[in-house]
């Protein structure tokens, strides 16, 4: 008897998460455009998505965001988490301050780091004051370094839930191994490679995963940021998508790329906690 209390739940995840997957994944072999009767073209859509230069160079910046996120938030939120996991002063104080740009949407942070990247603004006003204007240029103009000043402004967001994620790992330890490997003369290096990063492997495997996860689907901050460009530098497969089903009315193309996306996502977040979990495993 009780399992039909699970009855509207399982219609509800039917009708918002289930067919619409369904549809959109059928209607990526169509030409669909809205208004007009989805014609079923097999491949066609994914041909086109493979010689379209603006989606191959839209994969590759997906794949350097990816790549680049994962390794340098998780690094950063280690990091943090180790300093203030230590008995500092106002180390409550400074956990809030890194976790709450989390708090702020996406759509802010590209609207505030857009101002910090602006000419003359307040990253070129700070590099002049300390004698490194020279280094001051167009950060979101300049198509070589476009997407690298995209990638800091996600970090600065989102290093925050990394951080906490190792906290959580941290204070889980029992301070008995550190006080044993105190007793056999570790070092604090050893400590960490011996006690530490062990007993973090689960917590390595949540925080890179999501960050794996959110920055292959980034969208808010380019869009907002760039809109992809200058020319395609900053383009995303979650950008390319969109503007190709809401901007210019190809939802079968649209449905066609997010598929593609979606595959990317599962393939590459599966290899990558395959990796982390037998890490776990051998420590």
């Amino acid at each position: 008897m009780p399992n039909w209390f699970l009855i509207p739940a399982l219609l509800f995840y039917i009708v918002v998460v289930l067919y619409p997957s369904i549809a959109g994944a059928y209607y990526a072999f169509t030409d669909w455009r809205g208004g007009t009767a989805a014609n079923w073209t097999g491949l066609e859509n994914f041909i086109k998505l493979a010689g379209d230069s603006a989606a191959v160079a839209s994969l590759v910046n997906t794949l350097t965001i990816a790549v680049s996120l994962t390794l340098v938030q998780t690094a950063l939120g280690l990091l943090l988490a180790l300093a203030l996991n230590s008995a500092i002063r106002g180390r409550n104080l400074m956990r809030t301050l890194f976790f709450a740009p989390m708090m702020v949407p996406p759509v802010i942070i590209g609207l505030l780091w857009q101002y910090v990247y602006t000419p003359n603004g307040p990253l070129d006003s700070l590099l002049q004051s300390v004698g490194l204007g020279a280094l001051s240029q167009s950060w979101l103009g300049n198509s070589q370094i476009a997407l690298w000043s995209i990638i800091a402004s996600v970090i600065w967001h989102h290093v925050g839930m990394s951080m906490v994620i190792y906290l959580a790992g941290l204070q889980s330890i029992p301070q008995e191994l550190y006080e044993a490997a105190a007793i056999d003369r570790a070092g604090p290096l050893r400590r960490f490679w011996s006690v530490t990063r062990p007993l973090l492997g689960q917590s390595t495997t949540i925080a890179m995963a999501l960050t794996m996860t959110s920055s292959l689907k980034l969208f808010d901050q380019v869009f907002v940021m760039t809109g992809g460009g200058p020319g395609v530098a900053t383009e995303t497969l979650s950008l390319i998508m969109y503007k190709e089903a809401f901007v210019y009315g190809e939802y079968g193309y649209g449905s066609a790329i997010a598929l593609v996306l979606t595959m990317i996502v599962a393939a590459i977040v599966f290899l990558q906690m395959s990796i982390t979990r037998r890490g776990e495993v051998e420590a």
